[in-house]
C-alpha cells in the first residue's frame, strides 16, 4: 500500500511541475533577437536579426523583420500566423514582402511574457521573444543600462579588416532616442581591448528594463543586450 501511495504522490508531484499558458495571453506587440551562425545560404555566416511583431489573439501576426546578413542590412514588414498551446509551446511563421516563409518554435514562460525559440527552418538559430509595450518614450529609459554585445564584422572596404567582438560594460542612456513603437538608437563605446564606438539599434522590452539590439554599422553582424542597472 505504501508503494502503491508513494506512486500517486510522484504522479502528483509531476503533473504539477508542468508547465501551463492560457494561449490567449499571449497578445499585443513582443521583440525578438537571434544571433548565431546560419547556413541557410549554403555556407555557414554569421547573422543577427531583430523585430518586432504584434499577436492579435486569433491566430494572425504583423510586424517587422530586419537581418543583418553576409555584412548586409536588410529589413521588411512582415505578417503571419502563430499557434499557443496550453503547454506553453509555441509556432509561428512569418512571410516577408518577397513572399518567403521563416518558421519558428519555441516554449513561452508561464506569464507569456517572453519565450526562448528557435528558427526550425534548416540552418537557423536561436532567438528570444520578449514582451514590449504598445508605445514608448524616453521616460520609460532608466539611467544606466550594463551591456553585453557578442558577434563578428565582415570587411566592407579593401582597407578594412574583419574581426570579432566580445565585451562588456556601462552605458548612460542621456542620448538614446526612443521611438513610439519602442525602437531605440544608441551608441555604446566599447571597453578596451575593442575600443570603438558603434551604432545600434534595438527595442525595450520587459517593462523597460531590457534592450534587445544590433549593430548597425556596414558589416556588422553584432548583437547586444542590455539590462537596467538595479536601483
Amino acid at each position: 500500500m505504501g508503494k502503491v501511495w508513494l506512486y500517486f504522490l510522484v504522479c502528483g508531484a509531476a503533473a504539477q511541475a508542468a508547465d501551463v499558458c492560457n494561449p490567449a495571453a499571449l497578445t499585443g506587440p513582443y521583440a525578438f533577437q537571434l544571433s548565431g551562425m546560419t547556413n541557410i545560404s549554403g555556407t555557414p555566416q554569421p547573422t543577427v536579426s531583430l523585430g518586432r511583431i504584434v499577436f492579435d489573439g486569433s491566430g494572425k501576426l504583423s510586424g517587422t523583420s530586419s537581418v543583418t546578413f553576409s555584412g548586409l542590412l536588410l529589413g521588411n514588414p512582415v505578417t503571419g500566423s502563430y499557434e499557443a498551446k496550453p503547454d506553453c509551446s509555441l509556432s509561428w511563421k512569418l512571410q516577408d514582402d518577397s513572399g518567403a516563409f521563416q518558421n519558428f518554435s519555441g516554449k513561452l514562460s508561464e506569464d507569456a511574457r517572453r519565450a526562448q525559440f528557435s528558427q526550425t527552418d534548416k540552418g537557423g538559430t536561436r532567438g528570444i521573444l520578449e514582451k514590449t509595450s504598445d508605445s514608448c518614450s524616453a521616460t520609460d529609459l532608466p539611467k544606466t543600462f550594463n551591456f553585453a554585445v557578442s558577434g563578428s564584422t565582415k570587411a566592407m572596404q579593401p582597407n578594412e579588416v574583419a574581426h570579432t567582438v566580445s565585451a562588456k560594460g556601462t552605458v548612460e542612456t542621456a542620448e538614446f532616442q526612443v521611438d513610439s513603437d519602442c525602437s531605440v538608437r544608441f551608441s555604446l563605446t566599447l571597453p578596451p581591448p575593442d575600443v570603438q564606438t558603434i551604432t545600434m539599434r534595438g527595442f525595450l522590452v520587459n517593462g523597460g528594463k531590457e534592450i534587445l539590439a544590433f549593430q548597425t554599422n556596414p558589416g556588422a553582424m553584432v548583437a547586444a543586450r542590455l539590462v537596467a542597472e538595479p536601483k
